[in-house]
């Protein structure tokens, strides 16, 4: 497995119960390398002010991530420019035991931002680039958008519903 391209490893045994402030930015070399593996254009900038605390093994990440990307417009592919503004809410725990091929790992709601880990570090970088890609636009469109999916012949969401399709039936059934 490659090393994360924003890694900011922390020691657990440097947090206390106690909420630690950390910032941490992201390196243009680090934005390069992450943008290409997001397949975005271009980060101009990846930051985050967060409090860590830990209880027992678990340890809670909060903070705000803040970053500026360049994403292609998934019609046209025009560059789209967009400010992220996220706050998230994490913990980190330790990796369960390994389970067997056939057994299924259930998480309620309130474990769906859980973060496992092994050894004796966390990387807080790493999240907040894995946060970063869970908060960007999927199907980012620019202006224009609509047109040239029309232009290539992609129908509309109403079009192409079952609406569209009895809409259809009846134009047919009029000729």
């Amino acid at each position: 497995m490659t090393a994360p391209e924003f890694s900011r490893p922390v020691r657990i045994d440097t947090i206390g119960e106690r909420p630690r402030q950390l910032g941490i930015a992201a390196e243009e070399v680090e934005r390069i390398n992450l943008a290409r593996r997001f397949g975005l254009v271009a980060i101009d900038s990846l930051a985050a002010e967060l409090a860590l605390a830990r209880n027992g093994d678990d340890v809670t990440m909060d903070g705000t991530l803040r970053a500026r990307v360049t994403q292609s417009c998934v019609a046209t592919g025009a560059p789209i420019e967009a400010e992220i503004e996220a706050p998230f809410d994490l913990v980190f725990r330790p990796q369960p035991p390994a389970a067997g091929p056939e057994e299924e790992i259930e998480l309620a709601a309130g474990e769906l931002d859980v973060v496992f880990y092994d050894g004796a570090a966390i990387d807080v970088g790493e999240a907040v680039a894995e946060t970063l890609l869970l908060n960007l636009d999927p199907y980012p469109r620019a202006p224009g958008a609509d047109e040239a999916l029309r232009a290539a012949g992609v129908k509309s969401e109403e079009e192409a519903g079952p609406f569209g399709a009895l809409a259809g039936l009846r134009d047919k059934l009029k000729d």
